[in-house]
């Protein structure tokens, strides 16, 4: 076993929460948006994990990765505003079909679950040091 299998690890880790956090901010950013129909309308994006394999043996080393980020089909909020310029005929404009309150919450998680990773990154060099002092 190699001892650096959990820097491979880790960094898997940090790399799919940072993508995780970025997708979030994409969300948030986007949350206010509105359009002129629905198929315009901003759709929440949302990452789809995986167990990540190591094609040349098929085998799976405890990464994670992102399989796929998909598009909600939540239905997008009409709000009836015949003076704005954006609206349809019948006067209705698009919002986008984030939920904040559910983006914040995945935000802490991501956050959290980031700064978790950074934990182990320390505690593992640091007893790798530790051990390294050991043998002297």
């Amino acid at each position: 076993m190699n001892l650096f299998n959990i820097f491979d690890t880790t960094g898997h880790a940090l790399n799919t929460q940072n993508i995780r956090l970025n997708i979030i901010a994409s969300n948030i950013g986007n949350a206010n948006t509105v359009a002129s129909s629905p198929d315009e309308a901003y759709k929440a994006l949302n990452p789809i994990f995986s167990q990540a394999i190591d094609q040349a043996t098929g085998l799976t080393d405890g990464s994670v990765a992102v399989q796929s980020i998909e598009t909600s089909d939540r239905p997008h909020p009409m709000l009836y505003q015949p003076d704005n310029p954006m609206a349809d005929e019948n006067g209705y404009i698009y919002q986008s079909n984030v939920n904040s309150i559910e983006e914040m919450a995945n935000m802490i998680a991501a956050s959290r679950s980031y700064q978790t990773n950074v934990e182990v990154v320390n505690t593992s060099k640091t007893l790798m040091l530790e051990t390294i002092r050991m043998g002297r």
